[in-house]
């Protein structure tokens, strides 16, 4: 898919502009209170927590709302009995649809869900159906102007650090690793000076479809929309790509 701007790229660049306006802060805290009620309060023993206060500083979230969700989730407040769920669909067009869910009522939020696809010209499927098309893999996201290496450069310090692959585009460079040495490599590069912009467990597809269509493509970024808009969403991932004048004219 060289060439394409991929959708990671144009998710990455709506999850930044979200955070500017605050609405990541409700997503993040989920993320918080969840990873420390599971692993504990403490970042340092705690390696998804760890990531989601990184997350939270990136987002500009005050330190006291993380410190407040982190003494939620490790101290078992009321309210913090949010439940982890995956939900599979198709989209316009066929296209896999995988989304993580935290919820604290799983027959509102489905019902939700099941609406969203079907008022977005797609549909809501059941358990399997197009998880076996995705890789859960850990991601690093480098923003391409704070990175002052060449290609070859950049390519052999990331696979020292210890990356299975990596991908540059223009304004960003993707790398990915086993989920379990996502914090080994992301420690690598900071300490070779390598700036990292976001890194997380992300699931990957295993091949994409390209839409060149405007309609089906319309559809598919406003089904996108719908669902990251919901309070209950925290990820979506898709096996779709659009290339980046096509996404500029929607």
């Amino acid at each position: 898919m060289s060439g394409h701007s991929k959708w990671a790229n144009i998710k990455h660049k709506k999850a930044r502009a979200d955070a500017q306006k605050g609405k990541a802060f409700t997503k993040i805290g989920k993320e918080i209170i969840v990873a420390a009620r599971q692993g504990g309060g403490d970042p340092n023993g705690n390696f998804r927590l760890k990531m989601a206060v990184q997350a939270a500083k990136a987002a500009n979230m005050p330190n006291d709302n993380i410190q407040r969700a982190i003494q939620k989730g490790a101290g078992g407040a009321e309210g913090s009995n949010f439940e982890e769920l995956t939900y599979e669909g198709y989209g316009p067009g066929g296209v896999a649809v995988m989304i993580n869910i935290m919820t604290d009522n799983r027959n509102r939020t489905a019902g939700e869900i099941r609406h969203l696809f079907s008022k977005n010209g797609g549909n809501m499927g059941e358990t399997g159906c197009v998880s076996w098309m995705f890789n859960s893999k850990g991601q690093i996201i480098l923003d391409r102007e704070q990175v002052s290496l060449g290609e070859d450069e950049l390519m052999l310090a990331c696979l020292d650090a210890g990356a299975e692959d990596l991908k540059i585009e223009p304004d960003s460079v993707e790398i990915y690793t086993d989920p379990t040495e996502l914090e080994l490599v992301r420690q690598a590069l900071l300490d070779d000076g390598i700036e990292v912009a976001e890194a997380g467990v992300e699931l990957i597809p295993e091949n994409t479809i390209l839409v060149t269509e405007k309609e089906q493509a319309a559809k598919l970024i406003k089904l996108m929309d719908a669902l990251d808009d919901h309070e209950d969403v925290q990820n979506v991932f898709v096996n779709f790509d659009i290339p980046e004048e096509l996404a500029e004219q929607i």
